[in-house]
C-alpha cells in the first residue's frame, strides 16, 4: 500500500517534471495551410461542396472566402450551412474577403460591403466562423486621389471598430497600386496610418514584390501588423505572371523566417490564373509548402 509520504514524494517529483518539461503536456499547435477560394472560383460556382471536398483531399485544411459581396451568402449558402460544409470536410475559414462598396451595380449600392449593410456582413461572418474580415480590393473609381485614400482610411477605421465589437478583426489586402506615389505620398502609407488595433494587413507577397517593395522591411517597420499573407509566386518571364508556389522568383523561405515578426496567423495560397486545371496548380503549391516552408 502506498503511504501518504510516498504519495506526496511521487507528486512532488511529478510536479518537478512538469516544471522542467511542460512541452510534454502541451499539444502541438495545428499547422494550417490555406487556399484563397478565388483560385478555384469557377469550380466553387458550380459545385462548392464538391470543390471543398477536393481541396481537403489535396491537403488544404483552411480556406479564405471570396464571394460574400452582393449575395449576402457564402457560395449560395447561409453562414450556418456553409460552416457545416466546411466542418464536414475538416476545413476552417478564418478569413473572408469583402469590398468597400462605393461602386454600384446597375445604379444600386452593393449590400454586404463596408459602406452598405456592414452590420449584417459582420454578423454573418461571425456565424460562419470567420475571424478576419478583409477589404479585398479597391476599384479604379474607389482609389481616386490621395485625399480619397484618406477617406478610405477613415472608412476602414469605422468598419474595423464594428468588427472589434463582434470579436473580429478587419484587415486590408494590397495589390501594387497602393505603392504608386501620389503627391509625394504612398497610398499604402496612409492605409498603414489607420488604427493598428482596428485595421491589420493581409500582405499579398506577389503584389508587394511586383511593386518593388521588400516584405521584410515592412515587417521591421510595422511588426505584428501582418497576421494574414497571400502566398503567391511570380514567374521568371518578363511578364512576371502568376505561377505555382516554389516555381517562381519569390524567396518564400526567407520571408517565412520572419513570420513571427510579421505577426503571421494564417496564410493562403492564391493563383489568380493557372496554365491548366487549378487543382493541378494548387497541388504543386502545397507540395512545395509542406516540403520547404512548414
Amino acid at each position: 500500500m502506498t503511504s501518504r509520504r510516498d504519495f506526496l514524494a511521487s507528486a512532488a517529483l511529478l510536479s518537478a517534471g512538469i516544471l522542467v518539461a511542460p512541452s510534454l503536456l502541451a499539444a502541438p499547435k495545428k499547422q494550417y495551410i490555406g487556399l484563397q477560394l478565388y483560385t478555384v472560383r469557377d469550380a466553387m460556382a458550380k459545385d462548392p461542396a464538391g470543390t471543398l471536398a477536393q481541396l481537403a483531399k489535396i491537403g488544404y485544411n483552411s480556406v479564405e472566402g471570396a464571394t460574400y459581396t452582393g449575395s449576402q451568402k457564402f457560395y449560395g449558402m447561409t453562414p450556418k450551412e456553409f460552416a457545416a460544409v466546411l466542418k464536414q470536410n475538416g476545413l476552417i475559414m478564418p478569413s473572408s474577403h469583402y469590398r468597400l462598396g462605393e461602386e454600384q451595380t446597375n445604379g444600386a449600392p452593393v449590400m454586404g460591403t463596408m459602406l452598405h449593410d456592414w452590420d449584417r456582413a459582420v454578423d454573418d461572418a461571425a456565424a460562419a466562423g470567420v475571424k478576419y474580415m478583409v477589404c479585398a480590393y479597391l476599384s479604379q473609381a474607389e482609389r481616386g486621389n490621395i485625399e480619397h485614400y484618406k477617406y478610405v482610411a477613415e472608412q476602414l477605421n469605422k468598419a474595423g471598430e464594428r468588427c472589434q465589437k463582434a470579436g473580429l478583426q478587419l484587415c486590408y489586402h494590397n495589390h501594387d497600386f497602393e505603392y504608386q506615389a501620389q503627391d509625394g505620398q504612398l497610398p499604402y502609407d496612409l492605409l498603414l496610418a489607420t488604427d493598428k488595433k482596428l485595421v491589420q494587413m493581409e500582405l499579398d507577397l506577389y503584389w508587394v514584390t511586383k511593386a518593388g517593395k521588400d516584405p521584410l522591411a515592412l515587417f521591421k517597420q510595422h511588426p505584428g501588423r501582418f497576421p494574414l499573407w497571400h502566398v503567391k509566386d511570380m514567374d521568371r518571364t518578363p511578364e512576371r505572371a502568376f505561377t505555382e508556389v516554389g516555381n517562381g522568383s519569390i524567396d518564400f523561405k526567407k520571408i517565412f523566417a520572419h513570420a513571427q515578426e510579421a505577426g503571421l496567423q494564417y496564410f493562403f495560397v492564391e493563383q489568380d490564373s493557372t496554365p491548366g486545371s487549378p487543382y493541378d496548380s494548387v497541388t504543386k503549391s502545397i507540395a512545395y509548402i509542406k516540403k520547404n516552408l512548414v
